[in-house]
């Protein structure tokens, strides 16, 4: 059986990794390297760092800082932001990166996450989808172009068809709120993908990533609790451990 993974989703702002609510309001977790180290010793299975200043404003991947974080990450670390040519996940890969998240290209253009994935292996490959409920219906939201008409498991459906490995879905709506991941939406995409998906958002207590696993999530990303709650990834991973959930635990690495 597959272990369910436990992944921190943190972002790379003003060379900090800083936490967001809803998708605003930044507040700073710390400097990129030292939180790396503190997830290593925490057991964490991997790390996604998105890089919001490449993406909203055009910037250059921050390399130097992806290398830095690369050599201290004893984990699997997924970089995400302004990735939009073969080109930059070279750069990115090179700069020790183990997969690549992309966004905005994938809407734009689904034929990169086919180019990507021949050349790199849908492994390597995460597609992040953003949703919120607009009038009783989720819709594709995206930071530069707001919210879409597309319907979230359609883009995932096309999305895996392309090449994708893996989709990190994050609810708008719940993302910084501690009130729980947003099974409703969850259940949506329940057994709807061969691919697995990374839910993400709103993570409070240990008992919420306990009822993302029952509705369908095969991984779970979060950020919150790890810096501003008093759970610990072990306290999270002993409670999906408690109902049978297969996680990767310290003592059977």
């Amino acid at each position: 059986m597959l272990k369910h993974r436990l992944i921190p989703c943190v972002l790379l702002k003003d060379w900090q990794l800083v936490k967001s609510i809803q998708f605003d309001s930044y507040r700073t977790i710390g400097h990129p390297t030292t939180t790396v180290r503190v997830y290593n010793a925490r057991n964490v299975d991997e790390l996604i760092v998105l890089d919001i200043d490449a993406s909203l404003k055009n910037e250059e991947i921050n390399t130097e800082i992806i290398s830095d974080m690369a050599d201290e990450c004893f984990m699997p670390l997924t970089i995400g932001g302004g990735i939009d040519s073969i080109d930059h996940i070279y750069q990115v890969l090179e700069a020790g990166a183990d997969k690549i998240s992309i966004n905005s290209k994938a809407i734009e253009n689904q034929t990169f996450i086919n180019e990507a994935a021949k050349i790199f292996g849908s492994q390597c490959i995460v597609c992040s989808i953003d949703a919120k409920k607009i009038d009783n219906q989720y819709r594709v939201y995206n930071k530069k172009l707001g919210v879409l008409d597309i319907d979230p498991l359609t883009l995932a459906r096309e999305y895996e068809s392309k090449g994708a490995g893996e989709i990190l879905l994050t609810s708008v709506d719940n993302e910084g709120t501690q009130k729980g991941y947003n099974l409703e939406l969850l259940h949506l995409f329940k057994d709807k993908l061969q691919i697995p998906i990374i839910i993400n958002g709103g993570m409070g207590k240990p008992g919420h990533g306990v009822d993302a696993i029952k509705n369908g999530a095969d991984a779970l990303a979060a950020a919150y609790i790890f810096h501003f709650s008093q759970y610990t990834p072990a306290q999270i991973k002993e409670e999906l451990y408690k109902f049978n959930i297969s996680v990767r635990m310290a003592f059977n690495n």
